[in-house]
């Protein structure tokens, strides 16, 4: 090896000790560590991100999919016996249903309502009541009303004219998503409506969810995008791109993470974590699961590592978990014990996806199911798998050990639908012979949609551990 080549090399790993050594205090930070990460994070990118659309586009796509979504909400108020719905979105308080009703751009016109109403013969009526005007919400509603009129008397008018039976709001609701209402604006609706009219509120729980949960056909290749985004940072993260053995500490990795959310131009809705697993050492635990690592904890040589990350893109969220493996020093592949790991969680998703799930079922029989499955196998497993889609911890029929606590139901939604998306999570606890038979968790997190057939993976599943040289 020449002189050059020597420099170079040795520039090269000063400026990766440089780039993920502990920051042991934000104060001792120096300028050569901040220019040395803003040109980390601008060089950051995944390629796979050169698939997402603009922001422009992003909107463009999504107001096609609301003029469909539309077409479906006036079935599924009749369904759940919802008259007139309202969502009122505050500003600095948004609704999380606003943008799966309205056109995905900002409102910040004091209080917006967006008012749906059965119209009986008329069918579907649509009021959007802002404090801005917009057109493009003319697109999408009969009458997007705006000032000076007062937002109380339109609300009044639409009530007198429509008189609906039941008004379903964002009150007692089990799930965030379905609670969104505050107090001072309750009051403001009751007020408005009068006490008459407030004795028919309703929540409209069962509404959302099921309009949440039903998924669009077009909506599959962007959702699969985002997936594949996700599943490259993640690749990148658990990779020598990232992690130096002996140097780089579990805050570098969550930093870098961040830098590679900035570079594809998304979000993320969670903060990223991390769990590391080694041969010697306790097994720490919160709340019966394997513990975050703190973000000094540096990463060596024969260290098991999970990263559990998802992103925002489109209106939707990600939901990701993945292993990664430190090889020792003379190791070309992990120990064969950290393999029989990943293929018993492998094995816990073939059981719970393509045996056990299918359109109909209320999640705790398939949880049940698959419990069962893993038992006879001799396989210790756990499963707390949640629905996903406009937000990462989405509403629809989970699987995990609370549903199968939750007595079985006819109701539309306790039970799996089809075509809806699932973020299946799970873990199996293998001992591992060379690690004188500690248990090591293989934790798991993948996205998926049902198909008649059972759930179906967006990304091809992980098989082998991610190596870190």
């Amino acid at each position: 090896m020449n002189a050059t080549r020597r420099l170079s090399r040795a520039a090269t790993l000063l400026l990766a000790v440089m780039a993920f050594a502990p920051d042991t205090a934000h104060t001792q930070d120096t300028p050569a560590r901040a220019q040395v990460r803003t040109t980390r994070a601008r060089t950051m990118r995944v390629p796979e991100a050169d698939a997402l659309l603009p922001w422009s586009q992003q909107i463009a796509v999504r107001e096609q999919w609301l003029t469909k979504r539309h077409e479906l909400l006036l079935p599924m108020m009749r369904r759940h016996g919802i008259g007139m719905w309202i969502v009122v979105n505050e500003e600095f308080h948004d609704d999380p249903l606003v943008h799966a009703v309205a056109p995905p751009r900002p409102y910040t016109g004091n209080r917006d309502l967006f008012v749906f109403i059965d119209g009986g013969a008329q069918g579907l009526r649509k009021f959007a009541i802002t404090g801005y005007t917009e057109e493009n919400l003319a697109r999408f509603f009969d009458a997007p009303f705006t000032e000076p009129r007062p937002p109380a008397a339109t609300l009044r008018d639409l009530h007198q004219q429509y008189k609906p039976a039941t008004i379903g709001l964002g009150i007692r609701g089990t799930r965030g998503q379905t609670r969104t209402l505050g107090y001072d604006t309750y009051r403001f609706l009751a007020e408005t409506l009068g006490p008459e009219a407030e004795k028919t509120f309703v929540s409209a729980g069962e509404l959302v969810q099921e309009y949440l949960d039903t998924r669009l056909p077009e909506e599959m290749v962007h959702y699969r995008t985002a997936v594949t985004v996700t599943e490259a940072i993640v690749k990148r993260a658990l990779s020598n791109d990232v992690i130096t053995p002996g140097v780089t500490t579990v805050g570098d990795v969550r930093r870098a993470l961040f830098d590679m959310l900035w570079a594809a131009g998304v979000r993320t809705w969670f903060q990223p974590d991390l769990r590391v697993q080694r041969a010697d050492g306790d097994v720490a635990t919160s709340r019966g699961f394997l513990a975050v690592a703190p973000e000094s904890t540096v990463i060596h040589r024969g260290d098991v590592v999970h990263i559990d990350f998802g992103i925002s893109y489109m209106g939707f969220d990600t939901d990701w978990q993945k292993m990664g493996y430190v090889l020792k020093p003379g190791e070309r592949t992990v120990p064969a014990g950290l393999k029989q790991a990943m293929a018993n969680s492998n094995t816990l998703q073939d059981a719970l996806m393509l045996r056990h799930a299918r359109a109909g079922m209320t999640g705790g029989a398939v949880f049940n199911a698959t419990m069962a499955e893993m038992r006879e196998r001799g396989i210790e497993a756990m499963i707390y798998s949640h629905p996903i889609g406009n937000q990462g911890h989405g509403l629809g029929t989970s699987i995990d050990f609370r549903s199968g606590l939750r007595s079985d139901t006819t109701a539309q939604n306790a039970r799996l639908r089809l075509g809806s998306y699932i973020s299946i999570e799970l873990n199996t606890a293998t001992p591992v012979p060379e690690w004188n038979g500690k248990k090591v968790f293989v934790m798991f997190e993948d996205d998926a949609y049902l198909t008649e057939q059972g759930y179906r993976f967006f990304r091809p599943r992980q098989e082998q551990f991610y190596l870190i040289r």
